[in-house]
């Protein structure tokens, strides 16, 4: 699967989306997968990336690839 995927019209690298999510930078972040999660706003296909904003800490996030739902694994 390639590295880089459509996100509301933009080609994106899984860092930019992963800082889509986060709202700020990110240190790092893995391949961006595919989920069989829909939308909960828009019924459109959802994408995962896990990242690190910190050294400390590991975050799954959410995207949706045509609106602006986004969500994480943060409680």
């Amino acid at each position: 699967m390639a590295d880089n995927r459509v996100v509301q019209g933009r080609m994106v690298t899984p860092k930019a989306l992963a800082e889509i999510i986060e709202g700020e930078d990110v240190m790092d972040a893995e391949s961006i997968e595919d989920t069989d999660r829909e939308c909960p706003d828009c019924g459109e296909d959802v994408l995962e990336v896990g990242y690190m904003p910190s050294v400390t800490e590991f975050v799954t996030g959410w995207k949706c690839q045509e609106c602006d739902w986004s969500d994480t694994d943060r409680e």
